[in-house]
């Protein structure tokens, strides 16, 4: 008699250690999938930002081109981009 009730004892002392290591690790893996998620929702507002960054440049590359402007070809190279003529557009005369 005492056997058994020092196994179930035992048992239920097991159970109950692997019960808190599953909360534990229910709690590590919600943190983790929270993290995920604000990074994924960072990279997708990063995405929509390239693509209106990139037509703006590419508004302001014609313009100095179309206008000859020269403040914003200079502001244009010295951020990294290279200004150059594209066939068919032509400087305006001022």
């Amino acid at each position: 008699m005492l056997k058994k009730r020092l196994i179930s004892t035992i048992a239920s002392c097991l159970l109950l250690v692997l019960v808190l290591v599953n909360i534990l690790l229910m709690l590590g893996n919600q943190s983790l999938q929270n993290e995920v998620g604000e990074r994924q929702q960072a990279i997708g507002q990063a995405m929509q930002l390239e693509t209106l960054h990139r037509q703006v440049i590419t508004v302001l590359a014609e313009m100095a081109m179309k206008t000859d402007d020269a403040q914003l070809k200079e502001l244009l190279t010295a951020s990294g981009f290279n200004v150059s003529p594209m066939p068919g557009l032509r400087p305006s005369s001022k």
